[in-house]
């Protein structure tokens, strides 16, 4: 946590934990009741990998991306890794959204980690 020692970040160590709950908790209870969970896997996803064998894939990189996010390490690589998990759920699922529109939210909350951590830079972008 020592990335986020000072108040100004306190925004990004909300915005962090937030996503690694969604990610922590997703991945571990994909892990404890894998048939719970296949059913929200692309069916496409089936003609490369069996499905259960992507499941537990898929959870134990949600939980790596969870502890990434919750250390402070490496923050703009996880909040950029959380966008793009995201943003592929959302158009993998496009079938769901009634399901997966949330997503939308957490992916701006992942967005928005990513802009913070550029530390100022953004401000180039408009020159």
């Amino acid at each position: 946590m020592k990335a986020y020692a000072n108040k100004a970040q306190l925004p990004a160590l909300i915005l962090s934990l937030g996503l690694a709950f969604v990610f922590l908790y997703a991945g571990i209870a994909s892990l404890l009741n894998p048939l719970l969970w296949i059913g929200y896997l692309p069916q496409f996803m089936g003609n490369f990998i069996a499905l259960d064998v992507a499941i537990k894939f898929i959870a134990v990189y949600e939980i790596a991306l969870g502890l990434l996010l919750v250390s402070g390490k490496y923050r703009k690589a996880a909040a950029a890794l959380s966008a793009l998990t995201l943003a592929g759920i959302i158009v993998s699922s496009l079938n769901q959204f009634v399901i997966t529109f949330r997503d939308v939210g957490l992916l701006m909350m992942a967005v928005a980690l990513f802009l913070s951590s550029l530390d100022g830079r953004l401000d180039n972008l408009r020159k």
